[in-house]
């Protein structure tokens, strides 16, 4: 079924197709980042400390998103006319074709707003997050860890799953899956802005992981921890060397470097346990193509990415299953209110068509 392009009549605006003003399902999402940008800036300046790029060690930002957007825009189009193009002085008019087809202004514009307003959000938690321990000096990893063995008959969740799995293989596998995870985000949303084709499903994405972002660091003010890795790191001592536990140790130096000179450092600690923000935003990929109506077999996979997800924060001991439990109402809520201010669906043109012509018949009738 083909989607339209052509203007919507008049008798699916005054219907239950309502769109007097098309929306892009993109606003709700370009309003958190200017919030989550103001509040970060305001922060910042209350407590004496720099806003950084959490990034900029790869390089300045104002320079690597034009290069994300020009290298997403040739994989998009040049491969596309290379196929059309029967020859070597067809390539160009082949490009310009699928140039117009491919990208007209809205959906430049799609683009374009939703990856600034994505940086600006992952940018501006980033920065919240780094704050966290400048602005609440309590810490509940005490707590947490009360109801981690509470739950698990006086053991560590982390011991129990290193015994039942081991230390060396298993760590090998879970370390892959959590490093996936690192790229697979910024991926997915490069294919809801670029590739996809699809306005609600991909607004609806985009949103949903800014509100994870956005309520996940108001949850780190207000329950600050470090995880168990970094409260009893005893328990992860067996652990195989992986990509992940080298991971865990650069962030707890560059944690250390921030807390010893703040005013002048370029580094963003990224150490803030409650909620899970990993075990959130799968959970929100797993509802969100579920309710979209997205292929069986895809769903089932980010299904069980979620449950290794969870099981190694746990493994590793980035998270306390506090932290995953909440994580999982975390990405409740972020899909549900991401798709509250996702895009309008589109109007099947065989659908349009008959609308059209039952407005003309109803206005026929009227005369």
């Amino acid at each position: 079924m083909r989607l339209s392009s052509r203007p919507i009549p008049a008798a699916v605006l005054g219907g239950r197709y309502s769109l007097t003003v098309r929306r892009t399902g993109l606003e709700f999402s370009s309003a958190l980042a200017v919030a989550t940008l103001v509040a970060a800036l305001v922060m910042a300046e209350s407590l004496g400390l720099g806003f950084h790029d959490p990034d900029g060690s790869i390089g300045p930002t104002f320079v690597l998103l034009p290069l994300i957007v020009l290298l997403a825009l040739f994989l998009d189009v040049v491969p596309r006319a290379a196929i059309r193009a029967k020859s070597w002085r067809s390539a160009r008019a082949a490009t310009a074709e699928v140039w117009r087809e491919r990208w007209p202004a809205a959906n430049l514009r799609f683009m374009i707003v939703g990856l600034i307003g994505w940086y600006v959000t992952y940018a501006s938690v980033r920065n919240l997050k780094g704050f966290v321990p400048f602005a609440n000096h309590q810490l509940y990893d005490r707590d947490l860890s009360r109801i981690d063995f509470a739950m698990f008959g006086g053991r560590s969740p982390a011991v129990v799953l290193h015994d039942l799995l081991g230390t060396t293989v298993a760590a090998q596998v879970l370390s892959f899956f959590y490093i996936v995870w690192i790229v697979a985000l910024p991926a997915s949303l490069a294919v809801a802005l670029v590739w996809a084709r699809r306005d609600r499903v991909s607004s609806w994405w985009v949103t949903a992981v800014s509100i994870d972002w956005v309520i996940g660091v108001a949850l780190n003010y207000a329950l600050p921890t470090l995880g168990p890795i970094y409260d009893r790191p005893g328990d992860f001592a067996a652990l195989s060397h992986t990509s992940t536990t080298a991971l865990q140790q650069s962030m707890w130096t560059e944690r250390l470097q921030v807390l010893a000179d703040p005013a002048h450092t370029n580094t963003v600690q990224n150490i803030a346990a409650f909620a899970s923000l990993h075990v959130a935003i799968a959970t929100t990929a797993v509802l969100v193509a579920q309710r979209a109506g997205l292929h069986r077999a895809f769903v089932w996979a980010l299904r069980a990415f979620l449950v290794i997800t969870m099981v190694a924060t746990v493994y590793f001991g980035w998270h306390y299953v506090s932290d995953v439990l909440a994580g999982l109402l975390l990405g409740f809520v972020g899909a549900w209110v991401g798709e509250k201010f996702a895009a309008p669906d589109q109007v099947p043109e065989a659908e349009l068509s008959e609308l059209s012509a039952a407005d003309l018949a109803g206005r026929s009738a009227r005369q």
